[in-house]
């Protein structure tokens, strides 16, 4: 049987298999047809015979055509695709290698071989060729093995790298199943890009920090002197970054230029911050500069726009600093590493005070919120801004978790403030907020500035239009949006400090003022902060506790405030005996299962300062079950601000914090050991 069918060679046209079917049905159409006319007249089958006959031939010739037509075209496609392969593999602009298992290389095209010139390197290794390429080869080799399923068996389009190779940029591809490595030659669009991104346009804004404190009691030879010293040095320093400057007015300097004179100037790390205060400072003049400057914005509205914003962040984290900021990325923070100085003045002072009772006339009712877990500064000064709100007969309450757990001081300041008849009623619960306030209520927030530390982000969110902040603490970049009266002083000693002197300027009502409990509990907040007048104290800070001591702060209530219990002093010396000192730098590592409260955390840093030869501390502990904490401390020679910053926290120069969720605190040590290496090697 085999062998009779392969006598008969069945037609190429009928091997196909749709023209097949497709050729019994008319067959049988046709059979049906001559059966039913010779049932009718052997004439008409004869006749119909004769038609079917032909029709037959017809579409059997039609077909047989068509075919041979298909195969003909599909035979001179397939040569016509074979040959332009090999073509193109020979000719085009696309570089070819070929490399067998071990990594040798076999073949490349002649596009290829021009590149190299007189170089041979059929036979090398890829390693030998470029450590990259060879990098770029094992990736893709092991990228392949990782995603092949014997269910597909079709390969995604090989993903592209970029190399640099031979003088030139490359986007390289590689076909693990055959070997081969394509490179495109993209130097030009490259070059092209980068020339573009070079020479986007920013924007700065440069403020002469104390300009106006350091020049008043000068003669106009010796300030016309100084302000030709500080347009040259600013100039010559900006121009070696090829960088345009111009004085816009007597403490001011406008900065124009592009990227890559920024980056210079980045990777210079800004040094004309500490070349001017160094030389001012021999001369017995300091100043300091600080520097807003924005980049990477179509509109040169908003680039000016974010260069003033950017400047104004730098003032408000004290000054003496850079920060370099995109409209949609982060900050970049240079200098700051010096104590800020004070050039805080009573004209303004009375003005925050006056602007402050003209938005406390206006709302219906005032709530004044502190940071979480709030110390004797935060509630202190909340006190103390209630007491103000009162002052001009205005419904006021300081708002207050209580199912909190509070660190003692605070215990004991709750306790007294409710035997007070005038402060009965001065705490209100962040739920009551919610259903009480109206769209003319009014939010202070004091001693911070971040929505995300506040004592209710609930509360925050309702009354976020009606803002005020008042805090002494560096501005981060977390900010509320459109604050009605911000008060940032960084060179207070104290946000208690930044109150004490609004009440300078307010109604004189009798009967009115500060109890004793509030001015006790100020007092006692500007004490904590300054660790006793030893820190970032002035003479401004002197002025404000001699005035809550002249309105009723009692000494004796402070101590009481201020005394610890037994479990906090046992955990504090627990603290201190895990310390660990690397160099000038202290570090306490506490157990993951033990909790700590934040106040025995921030005193056991406190005194680790105490020992000989450490400039900053670090206590690491855990705050709750989700939450690790940091308190960092310095002698105020070191900024433990920058390093808070960069682990999501912030503060002061001398005294920061931050907060790290999902981690322990063996994991937390070593991202602050880290972030200190990095910093260390920045400043190299």
């Amino acid at each position: 049987m085999k062998q009779w069918q392969n006598k008969i060679k069945i037609p190429r046209l009928f091997q196909n298999r749709s023209i097949g079917w497709i050729v019994i049905l008319v067959s049988l159409i046709a059979l049906l047809g001559l059966i039913l006319a010779f049932n009718v007249n052997w004439l008409i089958g004869v006749v119909w015979l004769i038609l079917v006959l032909i029709a037959l031939t017809i579409i059997f010739r039609t077909l047989r055509d068509i075919s041979d037509d298909t195969a003909q075209y599909l035979t001179n496609l397939s040569y016509r695709i074979k040959r332009s392969g090999e073509e193109s593999a020979l000719q085009m602009p696309v570089g070819l290698l070929l490399y067998n298992e071990t990594h040798t290389v076999n073949w490349v095209n002649p596009y290829l071989q021009d590149l190299l010139g007189s170089e041979i390197i059929i036979g090398s290794q890829l390693s030998d060729l470029s450590e990259a390429l060879e990098n770029i080869v094992e990736q893709a080799s092991q990228a392949d093995s990782e995603n092949h399923t014997d269910e597909d068996d079709q390969a995604d389009s090989p993903k592209r790298t970029r190399l640099e190779w031979l003088g030139r940029i490359f986007e390289v591809s590689v076909q693990t199943d055959i070997q081969v490595i394509y490179f495109y030659d993209v130097t030009e669009n490259a070059t092209i890009k980068q020339t573009y991104e070079d020479h986007r346009l920013f924007i700065g804004l440069v403020s002469v920090d104390n300009y106006d404190e350091i020049t008043e009691s000068m003669s106009d030879a010796n300030a016309s002197a100084l302000r030709t010293f500080l347009t040259r040095s600013l100039t010559n320093w900006m121009d070696a970054h090829e960088v345009y400057t111009r004085r816009i007015a007597v403490d001011r300097f406008m900065l124009i230029g592009y990227d890559a004179g920024l980056e210079q100037a980045e990777a210079d790390r800004f040094s004309i911050l500490d070349d001017v205060r160094e030389a001012t400072s021999a001369q017995n003049m300091p100043l300091t500069l600080s520097i807003g400057i924005a980049y990477h914005e179509a509109s040169i509205n908003r680039l000016a726009e974010n260069a003033q914003s950017n400047l104004d962040l730098a003032l408000g984290r004290g000054g003496d600093q850079v920060v370099v900021r995109a409209e949609d990325g982060e900050a970049r923070f240079y200098g700051g590493n010096t104590n800020p100085m004070v050039k805080r003045t009573r004209v303004r002072a009375r003005v925050i005070s006056q602007a402050l009772s003209d938005l406390i006339m206006q709302a219906d009712q005032v709530f004044i919120m502190g940071h979480a877990n709030p110390d004797m500064d935060s509630f202190g000064a909340a006190l103390g801004v209630r007491r103000i709100a009162q002052m001009h007969d205005k419904p006021s309450w300081v708002v207050y978790d209580r199912s909190q757990t509070a660190h003692s001081d605070i215990e004991r300041l709750l306790a007294d403030l409710a035997e007070e008849p005038r402060n009965e009623n001065a705490l209100i619960e962040p739920s009551d907020v919610l259903n009480q306030a109206t769209e003319h209520s009014l939010l202070i927030m004091v001693d911070h500035s971040k929505p995300s530390i506040t004592e209710s982000r609930d509360v925050y969110d309702r009354l976020s239009d009606h803002v005020v902040i008042i805090d002494h603490h560096r501005r981060g970049e977390e900010f509320p949006a459109e604050p009605q009266l911000v008060y940032v002083e960084s060179y207070a000693s104290s946000s208690s400090e930044l109150v004490s002197e609004l009440f300078e300027y307010q109604p004189n009502k009798q009967g009115r003022g500060l109890t004793r409990v509030e001015a006790s509990a100020m007092l006692a907040g500007i004490q904590i902060d300054t660790k006793s007048f030893t820190l970032r104290t002035g003479t401004r800070t002197f002025d404000a506790a001699s005035y809550l001591r002249s309105v009723g702060a009692d000494g004796t209530l402070i101590q009481d405030f201020m005394k610890e219990s037994v479990d906090s002093y046992r955990d504090r010396s627990r603290l201190i005996e895990q310390v660990q000192v690397y160099d000038d730098v202290a570090v306490v590592v506490a157990d993951d299962n033990i909790q700590y409260d934040s106040v025995v955390a921030a005193q056991a840093a406190d005194s680790l300062l105490q020992l000989i030869g450490v400039k900053r501390s670090f206590v690491i502990t855990q705050r709750d079950d989700e939450t690790i904490a940091i308190s960092a401390r310095s002698d105020g020679t070191e900024n433990v601000q920058i390093v808070m910053e960069q682990l999501g926290g912030g503060g002061h120069l001398s005294n920061a914090a931050t907060q790290l969720h999902d981690t322990t605190t063996q994991d937390a040590a070593e991202m602050l050991k880290q972030t200190l290496t990095e910093l260390a090697e920045n400043e190299e």
